[in-house]
């Protein structure tokens, strides 16, 4: 075979390092292990990427796809953490950064009739390596759960205005987290969680709990954060509340971010 040029290795003057520098909107197959011991098949959308000095002139995009499709038709999350050193040695890198975002689901049953139905969540997990032996893990899922404004039910005659929120919720820990206790943890946190599937008993069930539950953005995440606080094997978080104002041409924002060590 004809030898080709090899353009990525040429050297390069500039003299600036970059960052990163890799593949992303990736779509690939996953399986993510539940906290019921059940395995979920997903699909994340991935990005894979490593740092690049500043003598060469670029990376080989293809061996981020190879490194990725070595593991089969289909990736177990355990076996992630394990990415960023494949990328570290196939690409002769000093860091190396993998991200995964996949849809998560979760049978709920409504809180008075049982009927049950799944509730989808976003969940990602971010990895990064150094060459030198570091190795940090984020977990982040984005919880939407309901909030009623505490403004609107002290002012109103009859009733209170009430929205769907989203719940971004980032943490770092010493020892592997479930999934499903970082959820419940935020919708724990709100007016009232959501659900898939309700009959008319649970609709009253949800609207009365939301209404004796008010929360600004402003508690939502300062819940989050509390219930963060406590937590002994939570060493960083973040939290960011959204909601989408049903009476008003704005979402509510708010933001508390934590080193806990």
């Amino acid at each position: 075979m004809q030898e080709l040029t090899d353009t990525q290795n040429e050297p390069d003057d500039r003299n600036i390092a970059i960052d990163r520098v890799g593949v992303k909107a990736l779509r690939f197959p996953v399986e993510v292990r539940d906290k019921d011991g059940q395995v979920q098949r997903t699909v994340a959308t991935v990005a894979l990427a490593v740092d690049l000095p500043h003598q060469y002139k670029g990376t080989h995009m293809s061996r981020f796809v190879e490194v990725l499709n070595a593991h089969g038709n289909c990736l177990d999350v355990r076996s992630m953490a394990g990415l960023p050193r494949e990328l570290l040695e196939r690409l002769d890198a000093r860091r190396a950064h993998v991200e995964l975002q996949f849809p998560f689901f979760r049978s709920k049953a409504a809180p008075v009739t049982g009927k049950t139905g799944l509730v989808d969540y976003e969940v990602r997990f971010e990895v990064e390596a150094e060459k030198d032996g570091g190795v940090d893990f984020v977990v982040t899922v984005i919880v939407p759960v309901a909030t009623l404004c505490p403004c609107s039910k002290a002012i109103s005659a009859r009733g209170a205005h009430n929205q769907r929120g989203y719940v971004t919720y980032s943490v770092r820990f010493r020892e592997p987290v479930w999934i499903e206790d970082l959820i419940a943890l935020v919708e724990r946190s709100a007016s009232c969680e959501l659900y898939s599937l309700l009959k008319r008993p649970d609709e009253k069930a949800v609207t009365e709990r939301a209404y004796d539950n008010p929360v600004f953005v402003e508690d939502l995440v300062r819940n989050v954060a509390a219930r963060s606080n406590a937590h002994d094997n939570i060493t960083w978080y973040r939290v960011e509340a959204e909601n989408h104002e049903s009476i008003h041409n704005h979402n509510a924002y708010a933001v508390v971010e934590k080193h806990c060590d």
